[in-house]
């Protein structure tokens, strides 16, 4: 089956007022930078040092840092989330939380396992893991950095209150991360709308073609960029054990060598440079992969289910205004309260048809934010590729003729 963006469709068809944000907005807005200039890891959380330069007037310096936790930017998320008024924006994915316990386990079993291997081994292994730690950390960073930058460019969340307070606050927010009472109600609450949400798929029609095309296109589009995420973890985690081979391959030939006492004494030992420079290469293809493929794609796994979260409220706020409208029926029939479900209708009615509008300029705008930045994310990787491989042959050729005792030629 082809996947198609509805939008392709039904653009053309929408109000014409409704023009692309990127034809009414700079997204190369200079007013408000936001970015994290520097990050300290601890134990049990990571330290962000928030910096700000702006030219707006609305903040009472042009350049400003705070140190922020990620509690506090769940914070952030959550209040956006919870504001009805924003009810008909994509709110941007809170970062995930910072997870460093695999590779700090890992480095303890290294640590723990030191008596059983040659001293060069534990180098190499323990090299390995804290270049993964430190992209682990990296990524971190870049996932709470993008967040705000979302935030920093959207003409609406820009101006939140709380956003400002987040950035300008100088002294530590007071968050704390949710307690067991209050994942239970998070969880039931989700759950809720969850089979909220699928009723109304079932029982309730959209009135709008646009919508309900989106609402089919991104249900079919999360199925696939979930299944892509994990085929391409896999693929990640493959390159990263083929570099633990390396490794180990490398550290054999290495001990080999010393029980030799033929040609093959100087012979493995330039096998085993070879296995060496083999594996921080592999090991550069994995980490580019992971944050170029696999990161994008669990990046836009996560903005999708928001995107569908933003269809989910229009499709609340359309089966609000049908029971309003049959309520007012009744309330005539009956002659009884007339006015009060007149007012009802009303609000449901200006209610539905601003978040309709809204709606319709996001989903947009997400079409067009996503194929520009799968587009620079997979050539940026095609590059890296290509510059892995060049490396991979050159490597290969000068091994050969290094185990040739030649010259290599360029």
């Amino acid at each position: 089956m082809t996947l198609q963006d509805g939008t392709d469709d039904t653009a053309n068809s929408a109000d014409s007022s409704l023009k692309m944000r990127s034809d009414t907005i700079d997204l190369a807005d200079q007013s408000l930078l936001v970015d994290i200039s520097d990050a300290l890891s601890e134990r049990d959380k990571v330290k962000f040092t928030v910096h700000t330069k702006t030219t707006l007037s609305d903040f009472q310096k042009p350049e400003f840092s705070v140190l922020r936790q990620h509690e506090e930017f769940i914070w952030l998320h959550d209040a956006l989330e919870e504001c009805e008024s924003y009810a008909g924006f994509i709110i941007p994915p809170a970062p995930p939380r910072p997870d460093f316990d695999a590779s700090r386990e890992k480095l303890q079993k290294l640590g723990e396992g030191e008596g059983s291997m040659t001293k060069e081994e534990f180098t190499k292994m323990k090299q390995e893991l804290e270049a993964e730690y430190l992209a682990t950390f990296k990524k971190t960073v870049a996932m709470h950095e993008l967040f705000l930058q979302r935030l920093a460019l959207h003409p609406v969340f820009r101006t939140d209150s709380n956003f400002h307070v987040f950035l300008e606050y100088e002294k530590e927010l007071s968050v704390r991360g949710k307690n067991k009472k209050e994942k239970l109600a998070g969880l039931i609450s989700h759950l809720g709308k969850s089979a909220d949400d699928l009723r109304l798929s079932s029982t309730q029609k959209d009135v709008d073609e646009f919508f309900e095309h989106e609402r089919n296109f991104l249900t079919e589009y999360h199925t696939h960029v979930r299944d892509a995420t994990a085929k391409a973890d896999r693929m990640t985690r493959s390159h990263k054990n083929v570099a633990d081979s390396y490794i180990k391959i490398s550290s054999c030939l290495t001990q080999l060598a010393t029980v030799e006492s033929s040609e093959l004494e100087k012979f493995f030992p330039k096998v085993a440079e070879s296995f060496e420079k083999a594996r921080k290469i592999e090991g550069r293809v994995a980490t580019d992969e992971d944050l170029k493929l696999s990161d994008t794609l669990r990046y836009y796994m996560r903005d999708t289910s928001a995107a569908k979260d933003l269809l989910y409220r229009r499709l609340r706020c359309l089966a609000n205004y049908e029971n309003a409208n049959r309520a007012l029926e009744r309330a005539r029939n009956k002659n009884r309260e007339v006015q009060a479900a007149e007012a009802a209708q009303q609000e449901a009615c200006e209610k539905f048809e601003s978040i309709s509008k809204q709606a319709k300029q996001e989903l947009t705008d997400f079409k067009t934010r996503r194929v520009n930045n799968f587009r620079k994310n997979l050539l940026e990787l095609v590059e890296l590729e290509l510059k892995h491989a060049k490396a991979q042959v050159q490597l290969l050729k000068g091994s050969i003729a290094l185990l040739k005792n030649e010259p290599v030629k360029v």
